[in-house]
């Protein structure tokens, strides 16, 4: 099988770049083992929170050239500014709906009824200035009786420490106690499909309507609009006042969503997408790659001008942890790392962990080292790059859209 460029991984990074290069005519196939992180996403996308020194980001376009020279936005140049509009662009043109803008991070709700800065949240949530925004209001924080991948509690009582007064409500409908039956059916993708059938949708907002008299805002979790965003449109026109929705323990109904949108975008550019498979191996031909390998196309190799790495990080298996180095496997990449399994990681859990900042060694265009050799068509995107600790840095979702803009307009200009 022969392609104008072959990305190995499917998530945020891997179809981000993927529909750019479709767009202008580069013939692309994606290979992908499993899920996306977008499974698990609480709803937003990060930017740039905090610099590697501890140093809170307010304004992420301001804040970027101040990075380390070995992140991944430090190889972007001067095009930071440029590939941030132009991600945000390509989610509203995949139809995916978000606010949000990086000259001034908002506050987003976390799954524990928290505060967190972000760059760009779905329009299913409520973006927030300050905490001012909840102080003082009457919030009804209302769960899907039996779901328990939301906790009203955390969530009721973290929104009273910002000044709010809250009640806990519950709502049972006969479809709903139809999953009941096995807790394992109860989780939010089932809820959010039963959801969908707007007989059903019109009870549950009749039931809210009988509670929510008296509250400033009701707070639900986010298992509405699966498949599309109508539902959850539905839902806040029907009522009289806010609807907060709260993102929920994985998985991620709007994230899930997010991933089909993506995915459906790219096939309708012309992109072939393969779930299920897994790359394990490449052909060589001094510093180029010739052709790659995967688990369920056996000795049929898969050929192409250029090859884009965006497998993720340690939980995809993108980067592997052995008792003394860290390897990526597919390639056999320069990783990363420090010497001394000790210096990986802080005993104390919430400590910035050193380990997150490994990945893959690359040049300025990201171009894949291999001994110390940039491969001449072998690129790497996303969570794989070393440089960054995405979790500390509050950086990951914008890593993986900007490189992948970059590497892909890389390859358009040629």
């Amino acid at each position: 099988m022969k392609f104008d460029t072959l990305i190995i991984g499917g998530g945020l990074a891997g179809l981000t770049c993927g529909i750019r290069l479709q767009k202008n005519g580069v013939k692309c196939a994606i290979v992908s083992t499993g899920q996306s992180a977008l499974h698990f996403s609480s709803g937003s996308f990060d930017l740039l929170n905090e610099l590697a020194d501890g140093t809170k980001v307010d304004n992420p376009v301001a804040a970027a050239d101040k990075v380390g020279a070995n992140h991944p936005y430090a190889k972007l140049g001067d095009n930071f500014a440029y590939y941030v509009r132009e991600a945000k662009q390509q989610f509203l043109d995949c139809g995916i709906e978000v606010n949000g803008d990086a000259e001034h991070n908002h506050l987003r709700i976390t799954p524990m009824g928290t505060l967190k800065p972000t760059w760009l949240t779905f329009s299913d949530f409520t973006p927030l200035s300050s905490a001012n925004d909840i102080a003082g209001k009457k919030i009804l924080v209302v769960n899907m009786a039996g779901f328990l991948d939301f906790n009203t509690k955390f969530v009721a009582d973290s929104f009273e420490k910002y000044g709010a007064e809250c009640r806990i409500s519950s709502i049972n409908l006969p479809e709903l106690e139809r999953l009941r039956i096995s807790p394992t059916e109860m989780r939010s993708t089932n809820i959010a499909r039963v959801l969908e059938n707007e007989k059903t949708l019109e009870a549950l907002i009749l039931e809210l309507t009988g509670k929510i008299s008296d509250f400033d805002i009701v707070a639900l979790p986010a298992v509405f609009g699966l498949s599309s965003v109508a539902s959850v449109k539905k839902l806040k026109e029907s009522l009289d006042i806010p609807v907060w929705l709260i993102p929920t323990m994985p998985p991620s109904v709007p994230g899930i969503r997010a991933q089909q949108q993506l995915r459906r975008s790219f096939e309708e550019l012309g992109g072939v997408y393969m779930l299920g498979d897994t790359v394990v191996k490449a052909d060589f031909s001094g510093n180029k790659v010739q052709a790659v390998y995967s688990v369920n196309h056996g000795d049929i190799s898969f050929v192409a001008e250029n090859f884009i790495l965006a497998s993720g990080s340690y939980f995809s298996n993108g980067l592997v942890a052995q008792p003394d180095s860290v390897i990526e496997p597919v390639f056999g990449s320069d990783v990363d790392f420090t010497p001394g399994r000790d210096s990986w990681y802080d005993k104390a859990f919430f400590n910035k962990q050193n380990y997150m900042t490994f990945g893959v060694a690359t040049d300025d265009k990201l171009r894949i080292k291999i001994k110390g050799d940039a491969q001449r068509n072998l690129f790497a995107i996303g969570s794989v790059l070393s440089g960054s600790n995405t979790i500390h840095e509050g950086c990951g979702a914008g890593i993986s859209m900007l490189t992948a803009l970059y590497v892909a307009d890389n390859l358009i200009k040629g």
